[in-house]
């Protein structure tokens, strides 16, 4: 065999080789790894969120589930509440179901054509069969006065109940004109019409931190405070005893969008012990989603494996009932 030729055999092997060594890879340590869907035991899914930065699209649009993971938009993807206080625009949506049997919406009071600075308040609602909403209220931050007077941001607000306290904790990520950085603050309600005065949650000196998110995890009795970290558009989390803290661990970066994410929400899939995390990956105009099952480690779900076309923006999930479900489709359709 002539020299040349040992040497064009030797670079063939050489490129079969790392093409080997490159699937080896992706396939072997996971680069590629998916996680698989888990199989809901039990009820429905309600996803409450808004679709835009016009006016007419920061209102409630609401989309329903069998399954967790693939979302109907009901009402044709039309507004479901349109907002006629305050900003008159909503934003942020954040639904939960109230220990009284009621489901609430908290969201942001704000019409981004205004600014990115122009909000000041938080908007609630209430409802017993997620149909009707009445008691839209505005609670002002700036009527707090003194160092709350001048709120300039009061964006994505959540609650939790806290029954150490008997009360809902209502958080949310606020700045002043003075501080122009976004921190988490906190305060506790028990009927979303007022609140107590509010306090530091989760400060990062010099970093905004938006788009709180606390869950609670019984594995091992720990809250986790997932917010966008800011400095590289992901999402991090930061443990405590307690929802209302202190936060003080270093982030721990948990996304694995391959682009910006924020309004990070989780939620249980029924009747399993795995939890998914939706994330606005708003520089594409789409979802991403990745579920775990210790609130730590996730992985990434495969696209063909959920179905968000419905142009969702910032929302959050609440598991319903069967009746629910099929009371929500009768009334609105899909």
């Amino acid at each position: 065999m002539r020299k040349s030729t040992k040497i064009l055999l030797s670079a063939a092997g050489a490129l079969v080789l790392a093409a080997g060594i490159t699937v080896g890879v992706l396939y072997g340590v996971g680069v590629l790894k998916f996680a698989k869907p888990a199989e809901s035991k039990n009820g429905k899914y309600l996803f409450c969120y808004f679709v835009g930065n016009d006016p007419q699209e920061e209102r409630i649009h609401l989309a329903v589930s069998t399954d967790g993971y693939h979302f109907e938009a009901l009402n044709g993807n039309e507004p479901i509440i349109k907002q006629t206080l305050g900003k008159k625009s909503v934003r942020d949506p954040y639904i939960l179901k109230g220990e009284d049997g009621f489901y609430y919406i908290i969201g942001t009071d704000m019409r981004s054509m205004e600014g990115w600075t122009s909000n000041h308040a938080l908007v609630t609602w209430k409802s017993k069969d997620l149909i009707t909403w009445t008691d839209e209220t505005i609670i002002d931050i700036r009527d707090f006065g003194g160092e709350f007077a001048q709120t300039t941001r009061a964006w994505a607000p959540q609650a939790l109940y806290d029954a150490e306290k008997g009360q809902y904790m209502v958080y949310w990520a606020h700045s002043t004109a003075q501080q122009d950085i976004a921190a988490m603050y906190y305060a506790y309600t028990t009927d979303f019409k007022t609140l107590t005065e509010p306090q530091p949650l989760y400060v990062r000196e010099g970093i905004q931190t938006i788009d709180g998110d606390i869950v609670y995890n019984a594995q091992n009795g720990k809250y986790y405070l997932y917010f966008k970290h800011d400095e590289d558009q992901t999402i991090a989390y930061v443990t405590a005893d307690h929802m209302n803290g202190p936060y003080t661990d270093e982030p721990v970066i948990v996304s694995l969008a391959p682009s910006g994410v924020e309004g990070s929400s989780m939620y249980n899939i029924n009747g399993t012990d795995t939890w998914v995390m939706m994330m606005d990956e708003y520089g594409k105009g789409r979802y991403f989603l990745q579920q775990t099952t210790d609130f730590e480690h996730f992985t990434k779900l495969k696209r063909s494996d959920y179905d968000l076309n419905i142009q969702p923006r910032h929302g959050s999930v609440v598991s319903i009932s069967d009746e629910e479900y099929d009371a929500l489709v009768k009334a609105y359709g899909k």
